[in-house]
């Protein structure tokens, strides 16, 4: 049967993508992956320097597109300013990568009240304003791929960027940013089944070590720690993050809805009983 060929079940060419957080890190990782399969890739970032850079950078690698759209996502202003500029350009999106993140780390006595409002409007509550603002688009993409009956043949996806941090109790002083995560991992699932009978399904990767400006210091200070944790013996790599994301996104992940997959090289599974 043709659609069990590997073009037909994993291919992404002709989507419209919208990467937030794409300039850099795990975001770069999956709109390069995009780029890279034909799709028309729209990255935003706070930095209008990095995000201009890296579309270019992507762009000429083809055969795709990679067009820089900087926002900062944190602010409601921005966002419907980036929903405006994008629905200026394209009629659908057939994608949304919700990616855009931050992460503030001090000891539980000191943590600041700011520091924790930082982290949960960006990582949580700005996710469900961009993506509540593209839903017009989003139903257009999910209408673009037809019907057969009631079912959406080709759904438009809603890919959200968690962390194993959100499903086990970290070791770390990371209060907001857990929490921000294990919200969006069921901020996602609620979106699943709320918009799934529109066409729009919702899924969440749950990544665990992969190395990205966020990670960086972490990682030069107890990178061999984090490694020896991990069943797989190494860190995440590019493919690992984008071929997920490909398959979500593509024909073989169509069915998918409502997922958290975690993306950790059998991080959780390690965990010591203590951590749970």
């Amino acid at each position: 049967m043709n659609s069990l060929h590997i073009e037909s079940l994993f291919g992404v060419a002709g989507k419209v993508v919208l990467v937030t957080g794409g300039s850099r890190g795990i975001g770069k990782m999956i709109a390069l992956a995009f780029v890279r399969n034909g799709a028309t890739v729209y990255i935003s970032s706070r930095s209008t320097k990095d995000c201009d850079a890296t579309a270019k950078e992507l762009g000429v690698l083809g055969p795709g597109t990679c067009v820089s759209l900087p926002a900062d996502v944190s602010k409601f202003s921005e966002v419907e300013r980036l929903v405006g500029e994008l629905s200026a350009r394209e009629k659908a999106l057939n994608v949304l990568v919700n990616n855009a993140g931050t992460v503030w780390a001090e000891p539980l006595d000191d943590y600041p009240d700011e520091g924790f409002s930082k982290v949960l409007m960006l990582n949580l509550q700005r996710v469900f304003t961009l993506t509540q603002k593209l839903l017009p688009l989003l139903r257009a993409g999910a209408a673009q791929g037809g019907r057969t009956g009631i079912a959406f043949n080709d759904p438009s996806r809603i890919i959200n960027i968690g962390s194993v941090e959100g499903l086990g109790v970290p070791d770390h002083d990371t209060y907001a940013y857990s929490a921000a995560k294990a919200g969006l991992h069921h901020l996602s699932r609620h979106l699943a089944g709320r918009l799934g009978p529109e066409g729009i399904v919702s899924n969440t990767i749950a990544c665990g070590a992969f190395r990205s400006k966020l990670t960086a210091e972490l990682l030069d200070v107890a990178g061999d720690v984090i490694i020896s944790q991990i069943p797989s013996n190494r860190l995440g790599a590019p493919e690992d993050v984008a071929g997920t994301a490909l398959y979500l996104s593509s024909r073989a992940g169509a069915y998918v809805n409502g997922a958290t997959i975690a993306l950790d090289g059998g991080f959780l599974v390690n965990m010591p009983l203590n951590r749970l």
